[in-house]
């Protein structure tokens, strides 16, 4: 087997931007003693989808509540290494195309039924036919099943990161169709938990019996949309809810002093992430990105906003990302950028689109935008509705595109290989050069080769500016202290199965 784990385990360190605790409801629902209870999320992230692969079934708040329904191959453990799942052991062929996995005996549906390989490989099909964000990481990756207990994967081509990518493949029954609403109504899965409720307002989990790992000791998760911060602290405060995340640096202090709660701060495997659109006529000159890079005073903007939850950040990807590789930092000068804006023939009276989700990053982005006013860059800040967002970002309908990005994988296959090669067209940027690299890292049964070309990689995409790579996100956990079970996850999807509530 190709080793996967990494060399250097995930630091937990300070910082914020989700928390989790247990409302009065969880206390008190659960009588004496340990384990039944309910547990409240208030969620941060909306979940318009729960199909894993659907368009919109790669974001954050999906996959936090599809990793709680159905499982997967194997999975990553907060260490950052990969353990397995449905999968109790894999390995690969010499040249790393073609895969092998051993199925996990005995595992059921929630509906009582036996879990199959054909089940996986119809899961997989549908997965890669459904083309959603997450199956770009298979271009022309087939799955099929030589006996009962193994499934084979075969890559196109070279790639040894196929463990890593499976992290984000879940596995549903067979037969589930395309556009099947009906079965998520009500899903069937062999994760810990059942759907019992789904609203645009509340999900609510239920343990799942049949759970090959035993049923989680809560008796309910409740998962309520709450994307206004204020809303969120004020339950989080008065035991309304059980789980908060977003709090932002100001209000931090006021939650570490809080008695009942336990916090934890987490270097994170997010990087704030501003791609250019290149296709912009006004954006296709690498000088003229570079400029804007560096008319920007990212410095003083993350000490204002992100004193405990962000840095500065040196790469495309997060340290804890296997293939980052340091560069050098694009020093703040605004004089300097106007001039090259002036020598690259940049139009001065072109409006530039900058669009974002989520009113967490207005402040942010608003930073942004004053910034490059100060030069003369016009731009009109656009801030969009989840799923007009991700249609408009596919559509490259925005000429600079904010997103915090995450990287579950803790792979730079699933960010530099997925988002950046020429036939991803995720940003209106081709370089050949840099697609054959891709295709080396990926292809490379060697670890420190795999980071030396990554990093080769990640220099093309720094020093060409594709986008701006401004800062690198900390999480900030906060629990009740009657929870007992949670761990802190580096991807900000946390899970559940082993909560307990303490009396």
């Amino acid at each position: 087997m190709i080793p996967l784990t990494r060399r250097a385990a995930l630091a937990l360190a300070a910082g914020a931007a989700m928390a989790l605790t247990a409302c009065s409801g969880a206390a008190t629902g659960g009588g004496s003693g340990s384990g039944g209870g309910e547990v409240v999320i208030a969620g941060t992230y909306p979940v318009d989808s729960i199909d894993p692969g659907g368009p919109q079934g790669g974001g954050t708040g999906p996959q936090m509540v599809e990793q709680q329904l159905f499982s997967r191959l194997v999975r990553t453990k907060a260490d950052g290494s990969v353990e397995g799942d449905l999968a109790t052991s894999w390995k690969s062929d010499p040249a790393a195309k073609t895969w092998t996995f051993t199925l996990r005996k005995g595992v059921k549906f929630s509906d009582g039924r036996e879990l199959k390989a054909a089940d996986v490989v119809d899961s997989f099909k549908r997965f890669t036919d459904l083309k959603g964000t997450n199956a770009a990481n298979f271009p022309g990756y087939t799955m099929t099943s030589p006996a009962d207990g193994t499934v084979v994967l075969t890559a196109s081509k070279p790639d040894a990161a196929v463990p890593r990518k499976l992290t984000v493949f879940f596995v549903l029954p067979a037969g589930v169709g395309a556009n099947d609403t009906a079965f998520f109504d009500k899903p069937v899965g062999t994760g810990p938990f059942k759907l019992d409720k789904f609203s645009p307002n509340e999900i609510v989990l239920v343990p799942n019996p049949q759970y090959y790992a035993g049923a989680p000791k809560v008796t309910k998760v409740t998962i309520k949309k709450m994307p206004e911060l204020a809303a969120r602290l004020t339950a989080l405060r008065t035991g309304e809810a059980d789980v908060v995340w977003g709090i932002p640096d100001d209000q931090l202090p006021e939650v570490q002093q809080d008695s009942t709660l336990n916090v934890e701060v987490i270097q994170s495997s997010a990087v704030y992430t501003m791609w250019f659109n290149s296709s912009t006529p006004a954006l296709k000159d690498a000088a003229v990105r570079r400029a804007l890079w560096q008319a920007v005073d990212f410095a003083t903007i993350i000490k204002k906003l992100y004193p405990q939850t962000g840095s500065l950040s040196d790469s495309v990807v997060s340290k804890q990302t296997l293939g980052y590789v340091a560069q050098t930092p694009v020093t703040y000068d605004p004089d300097a950028a106007k001039a090259a804006l002036t020598a690259a023939g940049f139009d001065f009276g072109t409006k530039l689109r900058l669009q974002f989700a989520n009113d967490e990053f207005k402040q942010f982005n608003q930073a942004v935008v004053s910034d490059l006013q100060k030069i003369g860059v016009q731009v009109d800040l656009l801030q969009k509705e989840q799923a007009v967002f991700t249609k408009d970002l596919l559509a490259l309908n925005w000429d600079i595109n904010f997103q915090q990005l995450s990287n579950p994988m803790l792979d730079a296959v699933n960010t530099v290989g997925r988002l950046y090669p020429c036939a991803a067209k995720r940003n209106g940027y081709c370089n050949p050069a840099l697609d054959k690299l891709i295709s080396q890292a990926a292809g490379s049964t060697d670890e420190q080769e795999r980071v030396k070309l990554y990093g080769e990689a990640e220099k093309i995409i720094w020093d060409d500016a594709v986008g701006m790579y401004p800062m690198a996100v900390k999480y900030a956990y906060a629990w009740n202290k009657r929870l007992s079970g949670f761990t802190p996850d580096p991807n900000g999807l946390p899970g559940f199965a082993h909560l307990q509530v303490n009396s």
